[in-house]
């Protein structure tokens, strides 16, 4: 139980570093492209994640075997972070951070597919729910009567879909032992050679704040990884992973206070049916454990921006998230 309450913390303390990814992606100067803003995300978390992964080299070798899996889940990645980015840069922190949060409940169904774990009925109901919650925050895009006021939420959504199907093969490679270190830093790494081509195209000169934001995002970015690899370590994520929702929280404060962003009503009716959909998932599971006569499905995946998947409740380090 004391191993829970610490996974709690940690987890809500990631997602705390990675509302303040959020907040320096949109201090910085809105004219510096995406593609470099993501670079400088990716290039910090690869250098700190390379540290990582030296500390036990012989985890590099677990890529054997695993190159289709991690390729496609850094491609995913990093076409999760484009977006995620360019919502930030483009409508309310708090509203990009709530639809990339719906990494999750697209896990849910590119798991049926590709991992072929059948969901239950719950976790339908929930999945729909959740999409139905992202219309809310939609509509005031709608209401604005400009297509290209709705193209932030789609890249919202995008992000969060991207997530969903990086972390789908996340968890398929560490079901066939990837470990997770090398998971991550190949995915920083693989990502910012995407990035760098781009970046240096539409390079745009920047001031020594915008320069400073870039390299805290990152910084915040690998404190979330870590203290989100040290919560699935703790506990497994059907215990636990509710609490990344407190990430809204977070944004929320930061966009009031730095940015004077108030989020509309309709965005907090789309908060609650999400975080809603989020808890009753989270409770069906607690029930299931409690009453073993009840039918058991295969662990959908329940990754949140680059969490670590859970492999099993004793998995310990074997454990990805949330880009």
């Amino acid at each position: 139980m004391k191993t829970k309450y610490q996974g709690i913390i940690f987890i809500i303390i990631s997602a705390f570093f990675f509302s303040l990814m959020f907040l320096f992606v949109a201090l910085a100067d809105e004219n510096i492209p995406t593609a470099q803003k993501a670079f400088f995300r990716n290039i910090v978390a690869a250098a700190i994640s390379f540290v990582m992964l030296m500390r036990k080299p012989s985890d590099f070798k677990t890529i054997k075997g695993n190159w289709v899996s991690v390729l496609i889940r850094s491609v995913a990645g990093t076409a999760g972070i484009f977006l995620n980015f360019y919502a930030i840069d483009n409508m309310n922190i708090s509203d990009a951070s709530m639809l990339n949060k719906l990494s999750p409940f697209f896990g849910i169904v590119f798991s049926l597919f590709i991992l072929r774990e059948k969901p239950s009925w719950v976790e339908w109901v929930a999945v729909i729910a959740a999409f139905g919650g992202a219309v809310f925050i939609a509509l005031p895009g709608f209401g604005a009567g400009k297509a290209w006021e709705f193209l932030p939420v789609l890249a919202g959504v995008g992000g969060g879909m991207m997530a969903g199907l990086a972390y789908t093969f996340m968890r398929k490679a560490s079901l066939n032992g990837a470990a997770r270190n090398m998971i991550v830093f190949m995915f920083s790494f693989i990502s910012s050679l995407i990035f760098l081509p781009p970046m240096i195209i539409t390079f745009r000169p920047m001031s020594w704040l915008d320069t400073l934001y870039l390299f805290l995002a990152g910084t915040a970015a690998a404190g979330g990884q870590i203290f989100i690899t040290m919560a699935y370590a703790k506990a497994p994520a059907k215990s636990i992973s509710v609490f990344d929702y407190t990430i809204i929280i977070f944004s929320a404060i930061w966009g009031a206070i730095f940015l004077g962003q108030y989020p509309v009503w309709q965005s907090y009716v789309g908060y609650v049916i999400i975080i809603a959909a989020a808890i009753s998932v989270w409770l069906y599971h607690l029930y299931r454990d409690k009453h073993p006569k009840v039918k058991k499905t295969k662990e959908p995946i329940d990754l949140n921006n680059e969490k670590p998947p859970e492999m099993s409740s004793d998995a310990g380090e074997k454990t990805e998230k949330r880009e």
